[in-house]
């Protein structure tokens, strides 16, 4: 009754604990384009933009405050990347810390050059910033310093006080004994000894995931990461993170890395886009320089209904999964 035929109810829909954040966008977006969208009418705004959200497609071209605001709009940031630029990797493509960033911001303008230098970190470690990473490596270390950054700044900050001798448990948890007594390294030790005891380090992110209001990975695969070593470096963690399958399963973005440039779906219709632009010879596959992309947008674009509602448009902006594609050969 009160929602239209194919709208998305709120219990029905991935982001369902974040309702409220879609329906105050939705009205923004409303009120911003009253004008346009009086033409198709607010039902058929509020049935696309929801069926957007499910489908992922509306965080293309977003604010970054926008990109990060829930779980569900991190997750489909993240598979839109993969989609938009994975001929990057199909094509054995090395590219610098830099181009990866300008690839992010193909997508969203604004996106934070700090988050592209930390997923960078990842996987150079102590090698200059200006090395060459593939795509597959840059991606899924990308993956868990873009989708779990709160969190990770909690577990560096856990881990420099570790380093120091401090146990950010002991107040906390004052009966764990297992490291607490030996936790401060000798004088000679300190010299010798690279990073955190294993076990100690997990009690701390233990806790720290039962309360960390933030997306967290699963505990358990946390705890399978520390049980093969007995010491680690923050960065060695980070490391282990972005290359566990199971952690990559739980966050459901990508598919796993032996499958990272197979995506029939979007070949198939790239191809059926391509073949209607009048004097083009190309495939998917063709050229990663192509100049199909799309220009520069400013800051602040202002709705994600426009790809739904202008079909009369240029074909880049007909919906999610054009957008994706043209961007694709870079």
């Amino acid at each position: 009754g009160l929602w239209p035929t194919r709208l998305l109810r709120p219990w029905d829909f991935p982001a369902q604990r974040h309702v409220l954040t879609y329906v105050e966008d939705a009205v923004c977006q409303l009120l911003e384009n009253k004008e346009d969208i009086s033409q198709y009418g607010i039902a058929r705004f509020f049935t696309e933009y929801f069926n957007s959200v499910c489908q992922g497609t509306h965080i293309l071209f977003r604010e970054f405050s926008f990109i990060q605001a829930t779980p569900h709009n991190r997750a489909s940031f993240l598979r839109a990347f993969w989609r938009c630029f994975r001929t990057v990797g199909k094509n054995g493509d090395l590219l610098t810390m830099r181009e990866y960033h300008c690839l992010l911001q193909l997508l969203c303008p604004d996106f934070p050059l700090e988050l592209t230098q930390k997923a960078a970190r990842i996987v150079l470690m102590d090698d200059a910033m200006d090395c060459l990473m593939s795509f597959s490596d840059f991606l899924f270390a990308f993956q868990v310093q873009f989708y779990y950054s709160e969190f990770l700044e909690s577990v560096a900050a856990i881990y420099q006080d570790l380093l120091s001798g401090k146990n950010p448990n002991t107040v906390i948890v004052p009966t764990s004994s297992s490291g607490q007594h030996r936790q401060r390294p000798s004088a000679g030790e300190a010299g010798t000894l690279e990073g955190v005891e294993a076990s100690l380090f997990y009690q701390c992110l233990e806790n720290l995931c039962d309360r960390h209001k933030y997306s967290c990975p699963p505990p358990a695969l946390v705890k399978e990461v520390l049980s093969n070593v007995q010491r680690l470096t923050f960065y060695g963690f980070l490391v282990a993170l972005s290359k566990h399958h199971g952690i990559n399963q739980a966050l459901g973005a990508l598919p796993d890395r032996g499958d990272l440039m197979h995506d029939p779906a979007m070949d198939e219709e790239l191809e059926r886009l391509l073949a209607q632009i009048p004097g083009l010879v190309t495939s998917v596959t063709a050229g990663p320089e192509a100049s199909c992309l799309p220009p520069r947008t400013p800051p602040r674009v202002g709705s994600p209904w426009r790809p739904l509602h202008h079909a009369r448009k240029v074909d880049a902006e007909s919906d999610g999964s054009t957008e994706e594609t043209d961007e694709s050969e870079t």
